[in-house]
């Protein structure tokens, strides 16, 4: 038996509550994170409006988009580190972050004060972009792996922006007025990140950390009983069980595939964030919305079907085929929209279609794969995994706060369609990039997908049965 075999009771259990329980522990934190990155693309122009700023296209509008993401990028290389440390010993601190900071924001008193909030709020979602996927795919089975973190990520991730369109616009019914509604809308972030502050820390260790990591046996029996009823009964030494090899061996045998994950999420995030950070403010204006109305439209008929298109194809497909097909039903959809511009103008549901489009096909695709931070759990060995996921983070970080920057700067100088068809030519770049840096996944152990198990390396034996 390869080394696979010390994983074989988990990778082949059937879905069962555990992964249930787990799916909603960290699929809360994820919804937070949709919550407040979306957010505040839906509130920018009143929380200018409060404090008598005027541009939305100017350095204010910018940082105020673009703070959080830097913070998730900082709080991502962060977390990743001490994840080394141990996957379960900071869990919940990120949600904590996320709490207070996202209840801050109800109480701050100018732009610079909100952008620091914002910054910091921005730790906790990337501390949460680097433990939730880690946590997921290493306790995930492999059939159902993909589909779990799509459902943990992606999905939740679009619920939550869902819900902060529909409290906005609950708010604008019932008349409130609009420096409470920003308040208040920013500030409810902290209560779905509070309710699993408790259950994060509950969760146990994750088995391939347990190993892998800590050559902890008795642990692993512990795990393994908790997730699937089953225990390892073959005690094995410690140098057999824990991973010995450098982890400078595992960088310079994966740098193709974790190169390829950073620059993926890196393109992927220049084009999606220029609509969620921008498109509830400027291109709904283009097509007749309001910004509540296009965020609700966007989400509910477009961002939410194409994450549970992922759902049924991700597992069946593959991560490669779904994410190449996602990637040019973007480009096809931006490139429309760019060069129909007069007519979506002119006919606003042209347009509703069109950019719904790209939001469909990017949820469907890249949305669910690179950004759910699948690649990272799945390319990289457990000894380097929770540093290549922090990196790969901080790359998809980086390219959404250029975007911050840069896509008002382009919207103001070339104008909309010249704006959006630079982003449409980044898809079609990210899917022949796709094509040919990107493995197959699939229904692989992450011992396969990693390269952590081959010819070159330590073989483990262990059986793994039912049992006491």
């Amino acid at each position: 038996m390869d080394g696979t075999g010390l994983f074989e009771r988990l990778d082949r259990a059937k879905f069962n509550k555990f992964h249930l329980k787990s799916i909603f522990t960290t699929g809360m934190g994820v919804f937070t994170d949709g919550y407040d990155l979306s957010s505040i693309g839906i509130v920018l122009p009143l929380v200018l409006l409060s404090f008598n700023v005027k541009s939305l296209t100017g350095l204010e509008s910018s940082l105020l988009a673009g703070s959080a993401l830097i913070g998730a990028a900082l709080g991502a290389i962060v977390f990743g580190l001490l994840a080394n440390k141990g996957r379960k010993t900071f869990y919940g601190l990120d949600v904590l972050v996320l709490a207070l900071a996202s209840l801050a924001q109800a109480f701050v008193s100018n732009v610079p004060e909100l952008i620091v909030v914002r910054f910091i709020l921005g730790i906790g979602i990337g501390a949460d972009y680097v433990l939730s996927p880690l946590i997921m795919g290493e306790n995930a089975n492999s059939r159902d792996r993909g589909k779990s973190i799509a459902i943990g990520f992606g999905l939740t991730w679009g619920i939550g922006a869902t819900f902060a369109a529909i409290l906005y616009m609950v708010l604008q019914v019932f008349h409130a007025p609009n420096a409470l509604i920003w308040r208040i809308v920013l500030g409810f972030g902290a209560v779905p990140a509070a309710s699993v502050i408790y259950l994060r820390r509950k969760l146990p260790e994750t088995p391939r950390f347990l190993a892998r990591m800590k050559g902890d046996f008795a642990g692993l029996q512990e795990v393994v009983l908790q997730v699937t009823g089953g225990v390892a009964n073959n005690v094995v030494s410690r140098d057999k069980l824990e991973d010995r090899q450098a982890a400078r061996f595992y960088w310079a045998k994966n740098r193709k595939n974790i190169f390829a994950a950073c620059v993926l999420w890196f393109l992927f995030d220049i084009v999606a964030y220029s609509g969620i950070l921008f498109g509830p403010s400027l291109i709904a204006k283009g097509i007749g919305l309001t910004a509540g109305s296009f965020q609700l439209v966007m989400e509910l008929a477009f961002t939410v079907p194409g994450a549970i298109v992922a759902i049924l194809l991700i597992d069946r497909w593959g991560r490669k085929p779904l994410q190449v097909f996602g990637f040019i039903g973007m480009a096809a959809a931006l490139g429309l929209f760019s060069m129909l511009k007069g007519e979506a103008t002119a006919v606003p549901l042209i347009g509703l279609l069109l950019y719904g489009g790209q939001n469909l096909m990017s949820q469907a695709g890249p949305g669910s794969v690179s950004a759910s931070g699948m690649l990272g759990v799945e390319l990289a060995p457990t000894k380097i995994r929770s540093v290549v996921q922090a990196i790969t983070v901080a790359s998809g970080r980086l390219g959404a706060s250029l975007t911050a920057f840069v896509f008002p700067a382009l919207f103001r100088i070339w104008g909309e369609a010249v704006a959006i068809g630079f982003l449409a030519t980044l898809a079609v770049i990210a899917a022949i990039l796709t094509l040919i840096l990107l493995p197959e996944t699939k229904r692989r152990t992450l011992e396969e997908t990693s390269r952590e198990v081959d010819d070159n390396t330590t073989s483990l034996t262990v059986s793994i049965s039912t049992g006491t």
